[in-house]
């Protein structure tokens, strides 16, 4: 059994997308992973997933549930705040906050730590405002913000504001442009590559343990939802959390990193009000993933639910 290598916070919105929970029980059953919190985290107002104004409490309550089947009920869940930030410079001080700056400021362990971001950046945000040396303590993985000119081209009919993005547009502002956290980021035209085919997770999820059903369930019961309001989700969905898992869990034996996907370094930009890419004088430097190894990150995840789900048989 492998011995844990890194340290990783997970920060998610688990009352939207359900892919956030695909992700969650990826990383809960990645043994390389020390698994320190999990901060459920909120949507926009009025988000179709979760309309109501206790997301973040919503989505603690579903990481918590996920967390039991997969045998992880020791790891620590706290809901961060239900609302964005109202301004650059005040921070909103939540359990879940203050709680990642202890983690980041442990003097106790040397192990690298990934705070993995699969939503807005209200907490990350927040944390750095209340203790601004954290940004030398760990790296910020982020699932969000739109396409980088030059790089990639927006989808046809993309929203104007990349969607965890526009959670908290003021908080990735603050994140990216004021602060000096270290980010590894997956833009949209990346994390759309992660696309898993309904047919192979029916056989391969759906089929591995209460565990797998759950989670399937989850995927399902949206494509169901959306065709009765006269959409069609097609025969694919995309896993578009899960390379935060890829991109820490899975990183190479030598010479740790994810060294089966692609990025470029750039110049770590600003963010407008409009949510798009200003450039900052003397910015640092941040990875963009352009290409992720889908192959690994998708098959890692069907191998780990069944053997769980055999666990589980023998208990």
């Amino acid at each position: 059994m492998n011995q844990p290598r890194i340290r990783v916070v997970v920060d998610n919105d688990f009352s939207g997308d359900p892919d956030g929970l695909v992700q969650l029980a990826h990383h809960a059953l990645s043994p390389s992973v020390d698994l320190r919190l999990v901060i459920g985290s909120h949507l926009r107002p009025g988000d179709h997933f979760d309309p109501s104004d206790t997301t973040a409490d919503n989505a603690a309550e579903l990481a918590r549930e996920v967390l039991a089947l997969a045998g992880r009920p020791d790891v620590p869940v706290l809901a961060g705040s239900n609302v964005g930030l109202t301004d650059r410079v005040t921070p909103i001080r939540s359990a879940a906050a203050e709680a990642l700056v202890a983690e980041a400021m442990r003097t106790d362990v040397d192990s690298p730590l990934y705070v993995c971001a699969g939503a807005g950046l209200t907490e990350v945000a927040s944390a750095w405002l209340i203790e601004p040396r954290i940004a030398e303590r760990l790296t910020l993985v982020w699932i969000g913000g739109p396409e980088h000119p030059g790089l990639a081209e927006p989808p046809v009919g993309a929203m104007p504001i990349e969607y965890n993005l526009l959670i908290d547009v003021l908080a990735g502002s603050i994140v990216f442009g004021d602060s000096s956290i270290p980010i590894w980021q997956v833009p949209r035209d990346a994390y759309r590559q992660t696309l898993a085919t309904f047919a192979e997770l029916q056989l391969r999820m759906a089929e591995q343990g209460p565990l797998g059903a759950r989670l399937f369930a989850a995927l399902d019961g949206l494509r169901t939802e959306a065709r009765q309001h006269g959409f069609d989700l097609g025969e694919t969905y995309i896993l578009g959390d899960n390379p935060l898992v890829l991109l820490t869990a899975l990183q190479s034996a030598f010479e740790p990193d994810p060294s089966s996907s692609r990025h470029v370094v750039r110049d770590t930009p600003g963010i407008s009000a409009d949510g798009q890419y200003t450039d900052v004088p003397g910015a640092r430097p941040m990875r963009v993933y352009t290409h992720l190894d889908c192959r690994l990150m998708i098959e890692d995840l069907f191998a780990k639910l069944q053997l769980h789900a055999r666990a589980e048989g023998r208990s």
